[in-house]
């Protein structure tokens, strides 16, 4: 157990597992107080479990993150404490194009990587206020830096950095900073939901040979969260071993080396 965030109260969405389940882990080992919110109340209540095993603070809540009304509940439950942190990481995969995305599946996904950015900082927008100094960190992805395939969950992606810097300015009066991360292919079972052709081909294209591991996330998240990153706000921090800034370049000069040998 380390101290960066001894007596910060910070909440993690879809931290029942994937991504959201290292950074609640993470987090607790540097001493915060982790309220785990997921959908799935059992996969929480086993995260907060593993928290308090390790001598660590942590809490289960079941929030549907697409319901207003369920952040309405969350921020009762904090009973007026301030918050000094808010990871909006719950979300969904979905690849498909706009002639093939079902209206259905659009505001599906829309709801759960979109609208629950705006619900959490809405709803927990007096929380953050009250703490004297807090931090938001919307997990996003690459699809929202680049042009991308999938209709529903390139837009969603793009409106979570969107209105991550919305939020920067609006908050900034009040102490809190807004930021976003953009993930590349992380070894989370949401990579590997689809054909695993998708996650092969895409390798490709990452200098790094590999894909990230949970962990590495989380730290990336640990640091906006921290008071090391206090003045970094309305910005984006994208984590994806080089693959939208040398991609391109790193599959053609690749492929130009094996066709050469």
């Amino acid at each position: 157990m380390t101290a960066r965030f001894r007596d910060r109260r910070i909440v993690v969405t879809g931290a029942g597992s994937g991504m959201g389940r290292a950074e609640a882990l993470g987090l607790a080992r540097e001493g915060a107080d982790v309220l785990v919110a997921d959908i799935d109340l059992a996969a929480a209540r086993a995260v907060a479990d593993e928290i308090t095993a390790a001598g660590g603070t942590g809490r289960a809540h079941h929030l549907d993150v697409a319901d207003p009304d369920a952040w309405r509940g969350l921020a009762t439950a904090l009973d007026g404490k301030p918050l000094h942190g808010l990871v909006n990481n719950a979300g969904v995969s979905f690849r498909k194009g706009i002639a093939e995305t079902s209206v259905d599946d659009w505001r599906r996904v829309m709801d759960i990587n979109l609208s629950s950015v705006f619900f959490g900082m809405k709803f927990l927008s007096g929380p953050l206020a009250r703490a004297g100094g807090a931090s938001v960190v919307n997990v996003s992805s690459i699809a929202g830096m680049v042009g991308y395939f999938s209709a529903s969950y390139g837009a969603s992606k793009w409106g979570v950095r969107g209105l991550s810097k919305v939020g920067s300015l609006e908050f900034a009066t009040k102490g809190v900073r807004v930021n976003s991360v953009h993930p590349g292919l992380v070894d989370t079972p949401l990579l590997h939901s689809g054909d695993h052709r998708f996650v092969d081909e895409s390798l490709r294209s990452v200098p790094a040979g590999r894909v990230a591991a949970p962990e590495e996330i989380a730290e990336a998240v640990a640091f906006l969260l921290s008071d090391e990153a206090s003045y970094i706000n309305g910005t984006e921090l994208v984590v994806d071993g080089g693959l939208v800034s040398g991609g391109t370049y790193h599959r053609i000069t690749t492929a130009l080396a094996e066709g050469a040998s």
